[in-house]
């Protein structure tokens, strides 16, 4: 029997997607502030984006059955996030999103290998997989609306 998500988890998690829906809700409706909204949702995303890479510094610290060559490998990777949002932070909305998008896919697949060779809560990778899609989602409207605009 597979272990419940737990509550505090669903909300803390679920709604830290507000701010990326809220934002990318305005980046529509809201023209005049566009700018704005854009660069409120790039910098929340980057945040993000490097909080979950700390996810992994966690597991090097506390998974007992890691290797020492994995363990190394998880701190390696926990850096890396927060190395692909901070340029996000410095280039118009295209190019972030264009850094932000891949930094999200690219931890989520860093978890679905970390969870086959750990055991991990059976709620993580699917609460993963789904705040990573709504994050990413957000992101890319921002980047196809300010494509026509660079």
């Amino acid at each position: 029997m597979s272990a419940p998500l737990p509550r505090s988890v669903a909300w803390l998690g679920y709604g830290g997607l507000i701010p990326f829906v809220a934002l990318t809700a305005a980046i529509l409706v809201d023209h005049h502030h566009g700018m704005l909204w854009s660069d409120a949702l790039i910098g929340y995303g980057a945040l993000i984006l490097s909080f979950v890479g700390a996810l992994h510094w966690a597991f090097a610290m506390t998974l007992p059955d890691l290797t020492e060559q994995q363990r190394t490998a998880r701190f390696v990777w926990s850096v890396m996030p927060a190395l692909l949002a901070w340029p996000a932070l410095l280039v118009d909305a295209t190019m972030a999103s264009f850094l932000l998008v891949p930094g999200f896919v690219a931890h989520y697949l860093q978890d679905k290998r970390l969870a086959r060779s750990q055991t991990l809560p059976d709620w993580y990778l699917p609460l993963r997989f789904h705040l990573t899609t709504v994050a990413c989602l957000c992101l890319s409207v921002l980047g196809v609306l300010s494509f026509g605009q660079v």
